[in-house]
């Protein structure tokens, strides 16, 4: 009798707290740990807000703030990145080289490597003011390095880590292992980048946020 006291007690409290509107400890619904949970990231590519994986899921704008999980899920891939603070040279990079129709609405079902605003900023010095410059004002050459990071299907890191090596939309394939909690990319020019939060949703997409700019070949 006293153990059914006590449950129905904990039962109790369990409401009285929901009923007060205690705050969600994790808004986003990320798993804890940072990775999916088992079971939860599938071969059929499609992720959920609780897959995500990598330290940078912490920096995502929490509950359905612009940006966050709960609001990129219901966006196209585009619309999303240029909510998301992490994103916003890439969204604006997409939208000069006349992608946006292209990845927002056109692909329905795709994978895009995001690189951050650390990793254009990373290329700027790489390259040179000039030449960086001279690469955003060249459409052609812009569009065909930003669909380099784009695979022509959804994939969760299951599928991505299972092929090995993929195709994207610009021609050439990138190079997928595991790397501890995450995942790293390698490109053709042999560099290779760390997913910083990877199988994000979104309306059209599974996003990988990624440290650096990927390139067919060295420039």
């Amino acid at each position: 009798m006293q153990r059914l006291a006590s449950a129905g007690a904990m039962v109790a409290v369990v409401i009285s707290m929901a009923a007060c509107g205690v705050p969600d400890p994790n808004p986003n619904n990320l798993n804890p740990r940072g990775a999916a949970p088992p079971g939860a990231d599938t071969n059929t590519g499609v992720t959920i807000p609780i897959d995500v994986f990598g330290a940078g899921c912490a920096n995502l704008p929490q509950g359905y703030a612009p940006g966050s999980l709960q609001a990129v899920q219901s966006q196209p891939v585009l619309a999303g990145a240029e909510d998301d603070p992490m994103l916003t040279t890439l969204a604006t990079s997409a939208n000069a080289a006349g992608l946006t129709q292209t990845l927002n609405y056109t692909e329905q079902a795709i994978t895009v490597f995001a690189p951050d605003n650390a990793a254009f900023a990373d290329l700027q010095k790489s390259l040179g003011a000039q030449r960086f410059n001279a690469l955003l004002a060249d459409k052609n050459a812009l569009g065909n390095i930003l669909k380099y990071h784009v695979l022509a299907a959804r994939n969760s890191r299951q599928t991505l880590v299972s092929a090995g090596a993929v195709p994207t939309l610009a021609g050439g394939t990138l190079q997928i292992r595991n790397a501890g909690p995450t995942i790293s990319v390698t490109d053709g020019s042999g560099a290779t980048a760390t997913v910083l939060c990877g199988n994000i949703p979104t309306a059209n997409a599974v996003v990988y946020v990624i440290d650096k700019v990927l390139m067919p070949n060295k420039m």
